[in-house]
């Protein structure tokens, strides 16, 4: 993909397969020497497994597997082929267990059930559970027979990519194979269920154990607990919660929710009443408390807690340092930010990957994109290998600044050292490429999307879209929006505002009407920006009395207007002269911002006189709002109007003295 001169995109860098076929001939440097006719020397299985454990190269490990598997001096035996099998699962090398097992088969060794499970488990790891499913029916023919434990592998499997409709048959199966379900079954089918919103099915399944006699475990309750918090249903976790002897994880899943929910006053007085009950808080306790307050940016406090936690003796881990860090990064105090990370260094509490991003990510918010690369050449100098989210954050943080070229290097640097961009990489690259206007770019990259396997989502079209109405494509963005469906994305309630937007601003009312209509076809609910962008295309059209009808519908449907549907209209207020109305709204507002005393001061000085908008400009001070140059130049040609340069210089000067 070709950018500019000395500027292209890499689009994958293909990562070699591994030859997983074994040796048909005897290794040419053998252990026996065949031509002296000695005796072969015996390898004992020990030492295999010592050297297949220790190998780091999966390549080495497998020549060297299969180096003996063809000589005279060792057969391979079940716990070799289950190291080899282990070592090939960590690495997803899927092709070379399955391979391994047909080999077993041939040779009549048998699978046992420790191998099985790592089988299970490789497939887990690679993200293929269905063929986990299909390799445990076929376990017979490897000489295993399906146990608890085996089952339970497997229903893990199934959830950890969210099968909901495969996990029941299968928990049908084992019952059916006369196979008790253990607590950690139990704890397996509560995760489903919760992780399917499924909660009161969890509190029936809850009873199903107790009634055959397996109690439910800290696990058990904190699932559920967990849920109810994440459904913002407080009281019946607490209640819960209440069937479990003191249990901290309980309690700190109860606490995790409060965090969500309800005021920091709260979450410090369940703090406190877990410690009169003799719970003890842990780092995870002061932890998701510190993250809560990082969050609302309340920084200080969480310094304090952090101090309240050192004096009690429970030391800070890497995740509270980084609460910490995205506190600072949040309030712009990048320096601090900064301090910590590099006094987790003296520490030996050594950021991870999730620290350096969200210290990135804090730099590239506030666009010190110098810094925020520094911070990724130290990430990589620690020996912590950037990951996708990474290569996003400076990319999207380039694309705000308009550089594409350091946009497409990050990119390039990604692809090179074999990281694969996922929809939000490619959304960011979409981005930085449109808004340089670089559109058939950005088009192709979405192709390329889809020969990767990586299917744009509704957040990557509306970029897209966005893109094109700020270039005046607005024909190319419709066409876009008529073929989002074919990529299987629904537009949202954004995807029609940004073309909205560009409708408006050319008057072009029939055809936003139209989209209104549809949206309200499709069930899509019209938000603020939907309401401001409609008004703001009437203001801007003269037709004030339609804006205002706008407004009605607004307050009818529950949507409060804000600062900018404010600023909206006491600005097209002031520009037909009706200033009186203007200041009804400005006094509606409340509090109100530079942007409406800029509009009303320039409107009272044009239509009723330098008096009245003075008393506003003194209204603005009182206010702590101080002037910027929108005012000063209206203030200037207002006063340069009515009472000449002489004048305008004497009057500057006095509002300078106040």
């Amino acid at each position: 993909m070709h950018l500019k001169e000395g500027c292209s995109l890499l689009l994958r860098v293909h990562k070699p397969s591994i030859p997983f076929v074994l040796n048909t001939i005897t290794n040419p440097i053998a252990i026996c020497d065949k031509q002296n006719n000695q005796n072969p020397t015996i390898i004992k299985e020990f030492d295999v497994l010592k050297r297949l454990k220790h190998e780091k190269d999966i390549t080495l490990a497998l020549e060297y597997f299969k180096s003996i598997s063809n000589s005279k001096s060792f057969k391979h035996t079940p716990l070799t082929y289950q190291m080899m099998i282990e070592k090939l699962g960590f690495q997803r090398e899927m092709d070379g267990v399955q391979y391994l097992l047909q080999q077993m088969k041939l040779e009549q060794i048998r699978c046992s059930e420790d191998l099985f499970i790592s089988v299970i488990n490789s497939y887990r790891r690679a993200g293929s559970a269905e063929q986990a499913l299909k390799t445990f029916y076929r376990m017979q023919d490897f000489g295993c027979e399906p146990t608890v434990k085996i089952y339970n592998h497997l229903l893990d499997a199934l959830l950890s990519e969210n099968r909901f409709h495969m996990i029941n048959p299968i928990y049908s199966n084992m019952k059916k194979d006369g196979m008790e379900p253990n607590v950690y079954t139990y704890n397996i089918l509560l995760k489903a269920l919760c992780k399917n919103d499924r909660v009161d099915g969890a509190h029936k399944l809850l009873v199903e154990m107790s009634n055959k006699g397996c109690f439910p475990d800290e696990v058990s309750y904190t699932t559920i607990v967990s849920s109810l918090c994440k459904l913002g249903r407080l009281n019946e976790a607490r209640e819960v919660s209440m069937r479990c002897a003191l249990s901290l994880p309980v309690y700190n899943a109860l606490l995790n929710g409060l965090c969500r929910e309800c005021s920091i006053e709260e979450v410090l007085r369940f703090l406190d009443g877990m410690v009169k009950k003799g719970v003890s808080p842990n780092v995870i306790t002061y932890t998701t408390i510190i993250n809560a307050l990082s969050k609302v940016g309340e920084v200080e406090f969480s310094l304090a807690l952090l101090a309240k936690m050192l004096v009690s003796g429970c030391s800070p881990n890497v995740h509270t340092f980084t609460s910490l860090i995205k506190g600072f990064c949040l309030k712009g105090r990048l320096d601090e930010a900064l301090e910590v990370s590099e006094q987790m260094i003296k520490d030996e509490s050594f950021p991870n990957v999730v620290t350096y991003n969200t210290l990135i990510h804090g730099m590239c918010s506030f666009g010190n994109m110098s810094k925020a690369l520094s911070v990724c050449n130290e990430m990589e100098r620690s020996g912590c290998p950037p990951n996708v989210t990474t290569y996003s954050t400076l990319v999207d943080g380039f694309a705000k600044r308009g550089d594409l070229v350091s946009a497409s290097e990050i990119w390039n640097k990604m692809i090179t050292n074999g990281c694969h961009p996922n929809v939000v990489a490619y959304t960011c690259m979409v981005d930085a490429l449109c808004r340089n206007f670089m559109f058939d770019q950005a088009h192709c990259l979405i192709e390329n999307m889809l020969m990767e396997n990586c299917s744009p989502n509704t957040i990557t079209f509306n970029t897209f879209i966005r893109g094109l109405c700020t270039g005046g494509r607005l024909e190319w963005a419709f066409k876009l929006f008529d073929q989002m469906e074919k990529y299987g994305c629904a537009p949202n309630v954004t995807t029609y505002n940004e073309l909205l937007d560009s409708l408006v601003k050319s008057n072009n009312f029939k055809v936003a009407f139209e989209l209104i209509s549809e949206m309200e076809e499709r069930r899509i609910e019209l938000n603020l920006v939907t309401y401001n962008t409609l008004i703001y295309g009437f203001c801007c059209a003269g037709m004030v009395e339609e804006a205002l009808r706008l407004v009605g519908k607004m307050l009818v449907r529950g949507i409060k207007p804000d600062a900018i549907t404010h600023n909206i209209l006491i600005d097209a207020y002031c520009k037909c002269g009706k200033v009186k109305f203007a200041i009804q709204v400005l006094n509606a507002m409340g509090v109100a911002d530079l942007i409406a005393y800029t509009s009303l001061i320039s409107g009272t000085c044009k239509w009723i006189g330098l008096e009245e908008a003075c008393v506003y400009l003194d209204c603005m001070f009182d206010e702590g709002i101080c002037p910027n140059i929108a005012m000063w130049n209206v203030l200037v040609r207002c006063l340069v109007s009515r009472i000449g340069y002489a004048g305008a210089i004497n009057f500057l000067d006095s509002i300078l003295v106040k």
